[in-house]
């Protein structure tokens, strides 16, 4: 597979889950790519994993911090060149409940990484060449932002505001940079431990296809969307659930 040859990303929240496997698969299809994260560690050994420095670099920090996504574009310049694929995959979720009891703090912070971080980490890209490379930017939303989910109410806002963002950048950045989002059910990361530890069965049961994601399933459509099998298609959110939304739920 080389349908990414030549191409540089930047893949947030990379140093596992669904990021590191998003990283994996623009590797196997030709790309070269730099993950970030707050875990040096564990950065450090994904880089290694995913076949050393020729192709993949890492830079560790905070995703809500503007020097940071300085540090990874200038960062990229020097190791791979411009910029040409952006995956924002990193997001948090520090709050669960009811939003009537909802610690506003938490929220801020939420927007903070997952709505305005976004925007943060494409003017980045843009000053690193994104416009100039007929770019592609993929969003990572959540079919909590299409629908109510209980528990994990504010966090589906923050990623409504990211399908909404998607579509604006989509018309704003066209023609030379496409802009996309996927809106993953339940997918098997230590992210979303929560929603279904202790009851997998169960919750696998709502799904039609009666199983849970695994980042696998989100990378080859993320991989999809950067291609140029995509090349007509942007402003678009692809809901990769499973089925589960037929059903009416979101968990």
């Amino acid at each position: 597979m080389s349908k990414l040859s030549g191409a540089v990303a930047i893949v947030t929240g990379a140093s596992r889950g669904i990021g590191f496997a998003i990283a994996q698969r623009f590797i196997a299809e030709g790309a070269k790519v730099c993950i970030t994260g707050r875990d040096a560690q564990a950065l450090e050994s994904a880089v290694k994993d995913l076949g050393g420095p020729e192709v993949a670099i890492a830079v560790p920090g905070k995703g809500d911090d503007a020097d940071h996504r300085a540090a990874v574009v200038d960062t990229v310049l020097g190791a791979f060149g411009p910029v040409s694929v952006l995956v924002n995959n990193i997001g948090i979720n520090p709050a669960y409940g009811p939003l009537g009891t909802l610690d506003l703090g938490a929220a801020r912070k939420m927007l903070d990484v997952n709505v305005l971080g976004t925007l943060g980490w494409v003017q980045e890209a843009l000053r690193g060449g994104l416009a100039d490379t007929g770019g592609s930017i993929v969003n990572i939303s959540s079919i909590s932002g299409l629908r109510p989910a209980p528990g994990i109410a504010f966090y589906g806002v923050t990623k409504a505001a990211l399908i909404h963002l998607t579509e604006e950048l989509a018309v704003e950045l066209a023609p030379t940079v496409r802009v996309n989002a996927v809106a993953p059910a339940v997918v098997k990361t230590k992210f979303a431990t929560a929603l279904y530890e202790g009851r997998e069965d169960e919750v696998a049961a709502t799904y039609p296809l009666r199983r849970l994601g695994v980042p696998e399933d989100v990378a080859g459509a993320v991989a999809f969307l950067c291609s140029p099998d995509a090349a007509w298609i942007t402003g678009q959110t692809l809901v990769i659930d499973g089925g589960v939304t037929l059903t009416g739920s979101v968990q």
